[in-house]
């Protein structure tokens, strides 16, 4: 039986997992849905600092040391592709496997903001500091072409929450280059329909196995039940 711990990405919470976990748990395995902090059900800081990138990195571990998981799947979606990579380097013999769905990937000594084109930056930069150091979420504009359904529009825009702006200025630190994580990288063709270029060397080289759905950047919602497949394959 194999762990899967699911970490969803900017402005989501464990929520966001909700139709993809019982497919897994009907497959035999054990799943763990994880809400980071300044999220969903944990927004309301009590006038404490917004988490930041570390704080994320240590979500992950310290839930997968409470529950003294083993043979852990790591999932990481959109950003949380950057704290579950750090978080994996530190996992030892509990990990069996990372899976990054649509995600962002971290370089040692850099914040997510730096992968961002020019443009991009300015902009996330503007709206962090017109929203109090948060990143607000998308309308539901914003994502046309994501194939998402009205009902699943609704689902987002109702329970997405500002994400801490902290855990995109914080640098990421890695202990050893990418290429040592065992990893499957799921690339969502409507919404990156060429592969990522920090990605793609590792894909090329042989380090990390890809797999291509033809959906938008929540395939959690769009497909569940093809990202669950894709989920259990890459355990097999």
């Amino acid at each position: 039986m194999t762990d899967f711990v699911l970490v969803p990405g900017a402005w989501l919470g464990a929520w966001a997992w909700d139709e993809v976990t019982p497919l897994l748990r009907e497959a035999g395995h054990g799943v763990h849905p994880l809400t980071l902090s300044g999220l969903a059900e944990k927004a309301d800081r009590k006038g404490a600092p917004a988490p930041g990138q570390e704080t994320h990195v240590r979500d992950v571990v310290d839930e997968i040391e409470r529950l003294d998981l083993r043979e852990v799947a790591l999932v990481g979606h959109s950003y949380a592709g950057i704290p579950v990579c750090q978080a994996a380097q530190r996992l030892g013999g509990r990990l069996a496997h990372v899976v990054l769905v649509d995600a962002n990937v971290p370089a040692d000594g850099e914040p997510f903001l730096s992968a961002l084109r020019p443009e991009g930056r300015a902009e996330l930069e503007a709206a962090l500091a017109a929203h109090g150091g948060d990143w607000p979420p998308p309308a539901a504009a914003a994502l046309a072409g994501q194939d998402l359904t009205d009902e699943q529009l609704t689902l987002f825009t109702a329970r997405a929450t500002p994400h801490p702006g902290a855990s995109l200025t914080e640098p990421a630190a890695l202990a050893r280059p990418l290429a040592s994580l065992p990893a499957t990288y799921v690339q969502c063709l409507r919404d990156h329909p060429e592969l990522r270029a920090d990605v793609a060397p590792l894909v090329a080289d042989g380090h990390w196995r890809l797999t291509r759905l033809d959906t938008g950047h929540w395939p959690m919602l769009s497909r569940p039940r093809e990202l669950a497949g894709v989920l259990l394959d890459a355990v097999r």
